[in-house]
Order: C-alpha cells, then structure tokens, then sequence
C-alpha cells in the first residue's frame, strides 16, 4: 500500500507512507497527531482532500465500499454500536462483502468465524449476544471479524484499547501471524516496537519521522514529539527499543499544576 501526499482539512498535511507486502507498519504520534484521520482516510470512512491511498496500484477512493471491503478489513478505535447478534453472528459478517446481499451464512462462513474466534480467545462466547460482552471481548471480537473478511490489507486503530496484557501481546502477535499486510495506530510506543517492522511518526497533521524502531525512537524525538524526557534502551532478550519514561523534577511538576 502507498499513501501520497494525503492530506484532510487541517487535521493531516501531505502524509507519504509505503506499507510493502507482508509488512506490519506502526503510525504513532500523540493524541491529535492525525493518526486516525490518516486510517480513516485509508479504509474510506473520510474522503482525502488531497492526495490517495494506493492499494497494488489502485486508488482505494475509486472503487465502490463493497471492492473496497473485499481487501481492506478495520478494526476502529471505537465501537458503542449495539449490535442485536450473537458473537459468532456478528464475526461471520466479516464475510458480507464475498458475498451476495441475499445469500445468509454458509456452513464455510460458520466454520470460518469459529476458528477466528478460537484465534482470539472468545470460542466459548460464540452464542453469547454481542452488547453483553465486557470492552476487551468485544475489541478481540472486531478482531475475529476482520480476520474473517480475508483481507489483503488489515489497518487497526488503537487495537489494543481495553485489552489487559495477556491480550494486548496476543492480539499484536496474530496481526503480524495471520499473513496480511497491516498498518496501525498505537500509543504505547514499546508494544509499537516489539511489533512493528517500520514506524511512522506523526505532530500536528505531518509525518516527523519513519523508519525501523530502533532508528526512529531517540530520546531527541520522543522529547520534540512528545515533550517528554526518555530513555530507550534495547529489550535483554529481544533487543527491541524499550522506552523508559524519566519523572520531571517536582519543582517543574508542581508549577504546572498551578
């Protein structure tokens, strides 16, 4: 996938970005940096005022919702939408877009949603009605359903939102597992660099920084970026960035509060 100087109203400014086959790519930034508005832009819920997002060639903004679902699958920030279907309903809907508007599920579309649920930990809730479920269950069930769509590009925005630890490792670790070319948006910049090839960074609408983790997260960036003092040092077994946040001094803590 290839973002080309996207950009939408003031809230994103001429966003390159290239996500190659296979790849897991990371946007982060903080909160207000355009990283939603970025993936919003990707999988179609907002039109880009400028610029496209390319997918194998293909301008993701010319072709119809229903194309477009059959290769870019989502995983939102947010869902409140009370859904009247059992959980295993919901994740077969994954498969609508293969699908013609009158054909109901098949024996295959069940089957699919089971080992998708299985994947993520939720096999015992299939029959269970989906509002019923606690924040996490119903994240890893927006996961299941987008593994069902078959898609060739996965963008998830903050998937591990409401997840406890358990499941925020074991949700990453399927997206990069399941084959499919993925890009998100994370806050926690050490998950990030754990499960992430590349990272993009982003302030204020603009990409600031990109590359691997370990080149693009530096106490230098994290502080022009975030405004934080941090150190980064390499995980004891892995070797991936570790950042560890420095406190301010309580003289400087306690005139902010003022």
């Amino acid at each position: 996938m290839r973002v080309e100087r996207l950009g939408y109203e003031d809230r994103l400014h001429a966003a390159d970005l290239v996500v190659r086959p296979g790849e897991t790519v990371g946007l982060v930034g903080p909160n207000g940096s355009g990283k939603s508005t970025l993936l919003r832009c990707v999988y179609g819920t907002l039109a880009p005022t400028t610029g496209r997002a390319l997918l194998d060639g293909e301008d993701l903004q010319a072709i119809g919702p229903r194309a477009r679902a059959r290769r870019v699958a989502t995983v939102p920030q947010e869902n409140t939408a009370e859904f009247e279907l059992t959980v295993r309903e919901l994740v077969a809907l994954g498969r609508s877009p293969h699908k013609r508007f009158w054909e109901g599920d098949t024996a295959r579309d069940r089957a699919l949603a089971d080992r998708a649920l299985a994947r993520v930990g939720l096999a015992g809730l299939a029959g269970r009605p989906f509002p019923d479920l606690s924040g996490g269950e119903r994240q890893r069930a927006l996961v299941a359903r987008a593994l069902v769509q078959d898609p060739a590009l996965l963008v998830l925005d903050e998937p591990t939102n409401h997840l406890d630890i358990r499941y925020q490792l074991e949700t990453l670790a399927l997206v990069r597992d399941v084959g499919t070319t993925n890009l998100l948006a994370l806050h926690d910049l050490t998950l990030a660099a754990a499960h992430c090839d590349r990272l993009y960074v982003l302030k204020e609408g603009r990409v600031v920084a990109e590359g691997p983790p370990a080149d693009v997260l530096t106490p230098a960036l994290l502080h022009a970026v975030y405004g934080v003092e941090a150190e980064v040092i390499p995980h004891p077994r892995t070797g991936t960035p570790l950042v560890v946040y420095l406190p301010r001094p309580r003289l400087e803590r306690d005139l902010s509060v003022m």
